[in-house]
């Protein structure tokens, strides 16, 4: 075989696995395997995690916080900012700066990306076309799933609605939308549904984010996915309205989704830093009530967004920090609750966004991350170094740790 790890964790309360990994794919999992393997890796009780999925992530827009900062830190601001700018990207600027990203996302464990990609007839495709060109620059390193992204709306951006059907021909993977920032919202969704059954494409939405819950179209977009037959095919992406609502109008909203099966990314490095910035007092968290969504049966992932510009300021691209963020925000810190949070990187992201062959089974691609941790129920809370990032069963970061303390 391959590639051999000894003794990993995987689980808390089974025994040390080992893991053989040959032709890209996992090809037993079980206690002390005696075969040979041209590497082997001994994990000494550490965990091994499948590939952290990043689902919904901006590349083209990263690192330019410095260019024009947010100085309200609204979502009005970013918007102005960002549209602003945009413009001025050149192709190699936009390579450039998710080029570096990339190489960040990726030492820190993530072996799949779904990325919203913009376009507009004031920018053209000059960042959409770039990060389809780094898809297949980077295919060996992570999966990148490109979105079809309007930003500035369609409706409100003539010509728009001609550019999403030529993204859809240069090669997306996924239908995007903004309805908040389109008018009217509902007829937004209707064009996205006619372009996704066209193509036969996922559709992947930036839905109701806002403070309030006044102008919302999820119980539409249900009603429409459901109509449409496109159940399990749907992603809404922030929705931080839904903390707005009293229970007895946002449970009924669950069902709904529920019927619809549609799923939920909650991005908290934004919505903490946007939300909630009119608030003189009791300041609202302002992020998509996962708890309740969790308990309710809905798929809840959580992801960065942007690294650094007008909508997040800050970040290095480790989705590890955006899990543990949300951990105190979305209160999440309990026994019970903690050993959820992980399979928000992991297993449930991997099936919003379509993954097949995912997770540490026979038979699965061998996409895996060795932590410096012993145990499963810390790997978020201990951030810990990412050991070994392998992809398609090859080693493609390894990272040495070594501490000393003098006293």
């Amino acid at each position: 075989m391959d590639l051999l790890i000894k003794n990993a964790r995987i689980e808390d309360d089974r025994p040390l696995q080992d893991v053989a990994i040959d032709d890209g794919k996992i090809t037993q999992v079980a206690e002390d395997i005696q075969d040979k393997a041209d590497k082997e890796i001994e994990a000494d009780g550490r965990v091994l995690v499948p590939g952290f999925v990043e689902s919904h992530v901006h590349l083209d827009k990263a690192l330019i916080s410095d260019r024009r900062p947010n100085k309200s830190g609204t979502l009005q601001e970013a918007i102005t900012v960002t549209a602003e700018l945009k413009p001025t990207f050149t192709k190699e600027d936009v390579y450039d700066r998710a080029r570096r990203v990339l190489d960040m996302i990726v030492a820190h464990g993530v072996t799949a990306i779904r990325s919203h990609a913009e376009f507009d007839p004031a920018q053209g495709f000059t960042g959409f076309d770039t990060i389809l060109d780094l898809k297949e620059e980077y295919k060996n390193l992570v999966d990148i799933q490109v979105v079809a992204f309007p930003q500035e709306g369609i409706f409100k951006a003539p010509g728009t609605e001609k550019m999403m059907h030529e993204a859809m021909e240069k090669g997306a993977d996924v239908v995007g939308g903004i309805p908040y920032n389109d008018a009217p919202a509902n007829e937004h969704i209707d064009l996205i549904f006619e372009i996704a059954k066209k193509y036969d494409k996922d559709i992947d939405l930036h839905q109701d984010f806002s403070d309030e819950a006044d102008n919302i179209s999820i119980e539409y977009l249900c009603k429409k996915t459901i109509k449409e037959g496109y159940q399990g095919r749907v992603t809404v992406g922030h929705f931080t309205a839904m903390h707005a609502l009293p229970d007895e109008k946002l449970y009924p909203i669950i069902e709904l989704m529920k019927e619809a099966n549609i799923h939920v990314i909650s991005l908290p490095p934004t919505d903490l830093h946007l939300g909630a910035r009119h608030d003189e007092y009791n300041v609202r968290r302002a992020i998509t009530p996962i708890r309740k969504f969790r308990d309710s049966g809905l798929n809840v992932s959580i992801s960065t967004n942007n690294i650094r510009n007008a909508f997040t300021p800050y970040g290095n691209g480790d989705i590890l920090q955006s899990a543990m963020l949300a951990i105190p925000t979305a209160h999440l810190g309990g026994a019970d609750d903690i050993v959820t949070v992980l399979p928000m990187i992991t297993t449930n992201p991997a099936k919003a966004i379509g993954l097949e062959k995912y997770g540490i089974e026979k038979g699965n691609k061998a996409d895996v991350v060795l932590l410096d941790t012993k145990v499963v129920k810390d790997a978020i809370i201990d951030i810990p170094t990412r050991l070994y990032v392998i992809k398609n069963g090859r080693i493609t970061v390894e990272t040495k740790k070594e501490i000393k303390i003098f006293r």
